[in-house]
């Protein structure tokens, strides 16, 4: 998704999320009067975009109350959804800053297989380095020799150092090497990438408290971040990925990828409503410039199909 600003990339982006929503939202309201089968209607709908029961609860409990004021037409009631779902993302739109206390900050991303991790770090890294930053990547996802060539490419891009090895290396003892590097080279940040790993596989699941613990033998208090990749087409089993791997590691906070690709853009307020974990970035598409730091705003009006009233560069 090339071109245009990054507004307009979300919009384009969360199309066919908002298609779906906009649509069944249309269908129901129709100059009808907002009553009890009306919100019923509309529960459902938003159930079925993937925001989740409670949310959706939520989200028409707050319709109900703009009942009394006559507020049925449709763009009314697109207007309060997003103003509602605006109200539960803002607290977890917090963007992913290095802590200058801690050089390098160490970031480790973890997620299940195919959710984009790799390229995640790399847009990453993109970011960060157009910031002035010097950034560090780990090549720790040993089991893949394309993930290892694709993360130097995307070094070569950025501009950031790669320390990597041999495919089939011991991924533990590679982000050990790599926080030398970074420390050794004076990085701001390290983004140490990890094999996708299946959420119910005990053994890979081991494997990644080992790399955590690992890098506490150097630093003590590495990772300061542990980002999970979510891929937005698995819907409502992202949050079943969510569960299962705050069982293994600190999550500190979530990427959504893939929302281009998908209707189901509104499990990312299931997400939020759940978790309350930071969403630091969002992808809508291929490009470097299409993962950016999260907010709420203009993902909330973008999910609903109508202008932002908060204009993102």
């Amino acid at each position: 998704m090339a071109g245009g600003s990054w507004l307009q990339r979300l919009k384009q982006g969360l199309g066919r999320s908002a298609g779906k929503l906009g649509q069944g939202i249309a269908g129901i309201v129709g100059g009808r009067k907002l009553d009890a089968a009306m919100l019923q209607e509309i529960e459902e709908a938003l159930i079925a975009a993937d925001l989740g029961p409670q949310v959706a609860a939520r989200l028409t409990a707050a319709l109900a109350k703009s009942a009394s004021r006559g507020e049925t037409d449709e763009e009314s009631v697109r207007r309060l959804l997003a103003s509602e779902i605006a109200a539960i993302l803002e607290p977890v739109a917090r963007p992913l800053r290095p802590d200058p206390a801690h050089r390098p900050h160490v970031v480790l991303v973890v997620g299940v297989n195919g959710t984009g991790k790799t390229t995640t770090i790399g847009k990453l890294a993109h970011f960060f380095a157009g910031e002035g930053r010097r950034v560090v990547l780990a090549a720790g996802d040993t089991f893949r020799a394309a993930a290892i060539e694709q993360l130097k490419i995307w070094g070569e891009r950025s501009g950031a150092e790669v320390v990597a090895r041999a495919q089939g290396s011991d991924a533990a003892g590679l982000a050990f090497e790599a926080l030398e590097r970074a420390k050794a080279i004076d990085a701001d940040l390290l983004f140490v990438d990890t094999a996708g790993r299946l959420h119910n596989k005990a053994d890979l699941m081991a494997e990644l408290g080992k790399v955590t613990r690992v890098l506490a033998k150097l630093d003590p208090t590495a990772p300061h971040d542990v980002i999970l990749v979510l891929d937005a087409t698995t819907g409502q089993n992202a949050i079943r990925q969510v569960e299962t791997f705050r069982e293994t590691v600190k999550l500190t906070g979530l990427v959504v990828t893939k929302l281009d690709g998908t209707a189901k853009g509104g499990v990312l307020v299931a997400l939020a409503e759940k978790f309350a974990l930071p969403v630091v970035a969002i992808g809508v598409g291929e490009a470097a410039e299409d993962l950016r730091p999260f907010e709420a705003s203009s993902f909330a009006h973008s999910l609903l199909g109508i202008d932002n009233e908060r204009p993102v560069a």
